[in-house]
């Protein structure tokens, strides 16, 4: 187990809110020393063609200008950030992400809406008290809901719909008129985004629900001001609000005082997902947690640093579901990693950093094998980038997508330019070394050799053995044809 850092932090760039939460790490406990939280409403900012507007973009770095300040002194190893459902979708986000990881100093992971839902159980179950019930976990963004089942620590169920109180405020509450003929036509929206996944949900049997996220945690607070609600929230009371909005008929004009006037533009989109959530699945009381996403990238940080990092499980899962050749992938994976570190220092490589994207990808890069063996590296590079693999962001599934693609043929230059800029030079470097290793582990036996490796600057030198080329005439010719290709991506191989 390594030593726990100091000083770990969380960044949630949400579609309504950016969060940040800062904790010391003492006598194995997490405690808090800084949150801070700014009203962003990052998808307000996209427009009818999926752009994310100049103006919010500029809103947004000014908030993360302010985050970077405070993570400034932090190690990049100790931070997470992460973007959500308007950087999934919005066309421009690279361009944004790009001046986003200026201003904080640190990469933004942009994940999928699964890993998301999972994240936030994470958070929200470390906030609970421990019980054997199986919840329900709802959470409301800006862009997206969340819902998951799970027992424990552990998620059974995790689906993310797309709507949230922003982008369902925006559609039908623009002008923060609140009419009974607006409020059913959200209703509509919102009962055939969750229509799919009601059977699906209540096959799991869950016997409490449990909120999370700024909406949830502010509905709960009124109804409970308001005397409408004495323990969570219920039906009742989301009756009762839901009816003092639209008396007022204007969000301008809705009278209550735990009311945040900055999250008033969008309280009445995530209120009607809210109260079509309780209808449809037929919840009879909700609690709310204080833990959430950030909370919840805290502990899975956590687990990376102490060895329990729930990627590597996600890769072994794989490797299992798809059949994999365990005996072929170790072989790969024992000459990858005696590559790396022969020439872990040269190419200014982390070893202890880096080597896991070799381990992973050797236990996987064979699961195209399941679909059609011409062209399986095709197969499985695909399905490592299209599939939720829970601990992976988006960049991080591309990068080892990119290794298993290009372990042999020509090398898929074009999807080494979709990957951000900082990673192309160790993507080029891993998916060399993986090259090597599958090529000489080509024959499926185990490889006794002890070969050397050496780069000066572009050129690498790989030594055998004096007789052992003469003795592998294949592996010979498949190391200079290996040659050829690497020519091509500016590298030169010398076998001797």
């Amino acid at each position: 187990m390594n030593q726990d850092p100091e000083i770990i932090a969380a960044v949630d760039l949400g579609s309504n809110s950016f969060h940040m939460i800062v904790c010391r790490i003492q006598h194995e406990q997490i405690i808090v020393i800084d949150r801070l939280r700014e009203m962003v409403r990052l998808a307000e900012g996209i427009d009818d063609k999926k752009h994310l507007s100049s103006n919010v973009q500029d809103r947004a770095l000014d908030c993360l200008t302010r985050f970077g300040q405070r993570l400034r002194n932090v190690h990049a190893s100790s931070v997470r950030i992460v973007g959500t459902n308007t950087l999934r979708s919005a066309k421009n986000a690279i361009d944004f992400i790009s001046k986003a990881e200026k201003c904080l100093g640190h990469s933004i992971e942009i994940i999928s809406g699964v890993e998301e839902a999972r994240i936030i159980y994470l958070g929200v179950a470390h906030s609970l008290a421990a019980d054997q019930e199986r919840r329900l976990v709802m959470d409301i963004g800006g862009g997206s809901t969340e819902l998951i089942v799970g027992e424990q620590f552990d998620p059974l169920y995790l689906e993310s719909l797309y709507m949230g109180c922003v982008s369902m405020s925006k559609r039908f509450f623009k002008s923060g008129k609140i009419t009974k003929k607006k409020i059913n036509n959200a209703k509509i929206a919102v009962e055939q985004e969750l229509e799919p996944y009601i059977n699906r949900l209540n096959h799991f049997q869950w016997q409490n629900a449990v909120g999370a996220s700024g909406t949830i945690r502010a509905i709960n607070k009124i109804v409970h001001d308001q005397g409408w609600a004495e323990n969570g929230i219920t039906p009742e009371s989301l009756d009762q609000l839901l009816d003092h909005l639209c008396e007022a008929g204007h969000i301008d004009d809705v009278e209550l005082e735990m009311l945040d006037p900055e999250r008033a533009p969008v309280f009445t989109g995530g209120l009607i997902i809210l109260y079509v959530t309780f209808k449809c699945l037929n919840i009879k009381n909700m609690r709310v947690a204080d833990g959430a996403l950030r909370e919840g990238l805290i502990h899975d940080l956590l687990g990376r640093i102490h060895h329990e990092d729930v990627r590597s499980k996600s890769i072994n899962a794989l490797a299992e579901r798809y059949h994999v050749d365990q005996a072929q992938s170790q072989r790969v994976q024992l000459t990858a990693s005696y590559s790396l570190e022969q020439l872990a220092a040269s190419w200014d490589i982390d070893l202890k950093e880096h080597i896991q994207w070799l381990d992973w990808a050797a236990k996987i890069y064979e699961i195209g094998f399941d679909i059609a063996h011409n062209g399986y590296q095709k197969h499985g590079a695909y399905i490592i980038e299209q599939s939720d693999i829970a601990g992976f962001s988006r960049q991080e599934q591309q990068l080892l997508s990119l290794i298993i693609l290009s372990h042999r043929r020509k090398f898929p230059y074009d999807k080494l330019l979709e990957l951000p800029t900082y990673w192309h030079d160790l993507a080029k470097k891993l998916c060399i070394i993986f090259r090597l290793a599958t090529l000489l582990n080509r024959s499926r036996t185990d490889l006794t050799e002890k070969f050397r490796l050496s780069v000066d600057t572009n050129k690498i030198t790989i030594k055998f053995a004096d007789d052992w080329l003469a003795q592998h005439s294949l592996t010979h010719a498949d190391l200079l044809q290996e040659s050829e290709y690497l020519e091509k991506i500016d590298y030169q191989l010398h076998v001797c």
